[in-house]
């Protein structure tokens, strides 16, 4: 199953796209799609079953799923943003780091959360904004000293596409503090769909980027150095994780910090698509 929220900023209708393509007005269940809801006993998608076979979910009218109306990120008011990085080995390689041997974790501002297809300002004083396509996880019980990947692998809610946008002067050139480099305003667009663990395997999906049409990253995540589930237990022997966190789990090769593409500029179209888990489509604006 797909969770979504459809409509205009502040005013998202949360909704369920099942398997047979129904796009589902979830208003009856939740006021929106949170971390209480995902934590929802039995389950979100097996409570928005019960509810559909009891006839209590309307189809929305006029949504077709796919781009109708304006999608927002598709968990609302991530509590935090946990981000790995250099978790693919090409992109360790072309950015002659070594490839680590526990995940190198970062925040970054869960206000950065954006819709999918909303612009990404480039903040004033940018000289080197970077694009990252990733795989996001959503956390849809709290994950607390995980004993096992299977233990961690249960409390996770679904996938979705990240762009982690990234200053790179500001990450690597002004003190070392890579947040400062992650959490401007917008660098974060994420969805358009949330998608149960059911319906992927994060095991090898493929990645793809392009900036003005022109490809710049095309990896899978086969070439992760640490899996999603591992990610999981792993932060949990460090922070509580709690239903709606979100963890972005690294990006494969092809970042404009290796030196083989230049960075965005005011105009640029950013387009990002995940087997499984949908599109993106930025237009890059100024601060």
């Amino acid at each position: 199953m797909k969770f979504a929220r459809l409509g205009p900023v502040g005013s998202e209708v949360p909704v369920a796209i099942d398997t047979d393509g129904a796009v589902l007005d979830l208003r009856g269940l939740t006021t929106d799609i949170t971390g209480a809801f995902l934590a929802s006993e039995p389950g979100p998608a097996a409570l928005v079953r019960q509810a559909r076979e009891a006839g209590d979910l309307p189809v929305l009218d006029g949504a077709e799923g796919h781009g109708a109306e304006r999608h927002g990120a598709p968990v609302a008011r991530p509590g935090k943003v946990v981000c790995i990085g250099l978790n693919y080995r090409d992109h360790a390689a072309e950015t002659g780091a070594e490839i680590p041997t526990e995940p190198i974790v970062f925040m970054k501002d869960p206000m950065t959360v954006i819709g999918p297809d909303d612009q990404v300002l480039i903040p004033r004083g940018s000289t080197k904004t970077d694009w990252e396509i990733e795989l996001a996880v959503v956390i849809g019980r709290t994950a607390r000293y995980c004993a096992t990947d299977e233990d961690a692998a249960a409390c996770i809610a679904g996938y979705a596409i990240a762009n982690d946008v990234s200053e790179r002067a500001f990450q690597l050139e002004r003190g070392g503090q890579w947040d400062k480099g992650k959490s401007c305003e917008t660098f974060n667009p994420l969805g358009p769909w949330l998608v149960t663990p059911d319906e992927v395997d994060p095991a090898a999906i493929p990645l793809r980027l392009t900036v003005n049409g022109e490809h710049r990253q095309d990896g899978t995540t086969a070439d992760m150095v640490f899996r999603p589930a591992e990610i999981v237990r792993y932060l949990s022997q460090f922070m509580v994780l709690y239903p709606g966190d979100v963890i972005s789990t690294g990006t494969p090769a092809g970042v404009a910090l290796a030196g083989h593409a230049p960075y965005l500029r005011p105009g640029d179209v950013v387009e990002l698509t995940a087997d499984g888990l949908g599109s993106q489509r930025q237009t890059v604006g100024a601060a």
